[in-house]
């Protein structure tokens, strides 16, 4: 039998590594998107999932419209699973905001994902079901004032949700899973870590397996669509102040 294709957007690195190869072990092939180079990154370095690297700059309208015909072509079939994972992350506030920065974060962390979710049930065609996950974040829930591009994009991703899942139908599902601080930078000592545990309503922050986890549910929950899981220890009960690598 065939097995089932997953095409992860910035899936060689970080979390979406951990993403692809979780579905990499259950048993699908894999599509995988970066800006840059073709190298891997741990944990999808170090696991058994065979995968196959599209190198694109998915803020480019073109190049996102391009991707799925790149995938369908290499595999001779359209992905059953559509994870859209790659997004930028900027540090601007309300003062620092400006079109350039919209744009920018607007291209990739929404317009891309949307421009895919149709191309991807357009090249299933009229028989198909893919599954299609926006990886969001828990803030959509509370958010702060940091960050506002970026949290405005998501945002507009979280809508997509529920209004792609109506439009589409049939013809796919689509949900979405909402993080929270999963691999953090070298922003977080080993203090900030241990406060931002205890703050979380279950006394820990989620690891990149949790959310890995979600994802590989979504992909084959065959009656769930117009669903957000949020795998964040509880962050998004709670209102924080500030991003939290200023708390």
């Amino acid at each position: 039998m065939t097995r089932p294709l997953a095409l992860v957007t910035g899936g060689m690195r970080r979390l979406g590594a951990a993403i692809a190869a979780r579905l990499g072990e259950a048993g699908y092939d894999l599509a995988l998107t970066s800006h840059g180079s073709g190298e891997p990154y741990a944990p999808l370095a170090d696991s058994a999932a065979a995968w196959q690297h599209f190198q694109a700059d998915l803020s480019d309208p073109a190049q996102a419209e391009r991707l799925m015909a790149d995938v369908t072509a290499h595999f001779g079939r359209a992905p059953d699973v559509l994870v859209n994972n790659a997004a930028m992350f900027g540090q601007d506030g309300w003062k620092e905001m400006d079109l350039a920065s919209l744009d920018a974060h607007f291209r990739l962390n929404l317009f891309a994902p949307l421009l895919l979710s149709r191309a991807l049930v357009a090249a299933a065609g009229e028989g198909a079901q893919p599954a299609i996950i926006h990886i969001l974040d828990q803030r959509i829930n509370n958010p702060n004032g940091d960050q506002l591009s970026y949290t405005l994009s998501k945002q507009a991703l979280a809508a997509s949700v529920r209004s792609l899942a109506t439009a589409f139908g049939h013809r796919a599902r689509v949900n979405g899973v909402a993080p929270g601080l999963v691999i953090p930078t070298d922003d977080y000592d080993a203090a900030l870590m241990a406060r931002l545990n205890a703050e979380m309503p279950l006394g820990q922050l989620p690891d990149a397996a949790g959310v890995a986890d979600a994802v590989l549910y979504l992909a084959q929950a065959r009656h769930v669509t117009g669903q957000i899981v949020f795998v964040d220890g509880g962050a998004n009960l709670k209102s924080f102040d500030r991003d939290f690598m200023h708390l």
